[in-house]
């Protein structure tokens, strides 16, 4: 195992320039973002609307992707739950998984070197 994780966000798109910001000052080296469509447990109902949708309706969010070293998964974590928290619909979610390992192409150094 290469003690690192990969750590994913999905949220809304307007929360990346903070959160950028915040994951600098704690030492996060790589970021990777895509812009995508999606929806949760709400099926794309936005909180004022009365009913929820019956079909499910993807609205645009963003997947942040970031690989840490393990030991800063927790503070990783609670800069993120701070950044996106409105206590509304729609805030993410956070999945993390570990890797077995990362390879830098160029060099061929692998593990936390890698990144």
């Amino acid at each position: 195992m290469s003690g690192l994780s990969k750590i994913e966000i999905i949220t809304g798109m307007s929360k990346l320039p903070q959160l950028k910001k915040k994951l600098t000052a704690i030492g996060v080296r790589g970021i990777t973002v895509m812009q995508v469509l999606g929806c949760g447990a709400e099926k794309g109902t936005f909180e004022y609307e009365v009913e929820e949708n019956e079909e499910m309706e993807l609205l645009p969010k963003q997947q942040i992707s970031i690989v840490v070293e393990n030991e800063k998964i927790d503070d990783v974590v609670e800069v993120v739950k701070q950044e996106l928290y409105t206590g509304h619909i729609g805030d993410g979610k956070i999945f993390i998984y570990g890797l077995d390992n990362v390879i830098r192409v160029r060099t061929g150094e692998e593990g936390v070197d890698a990144l």
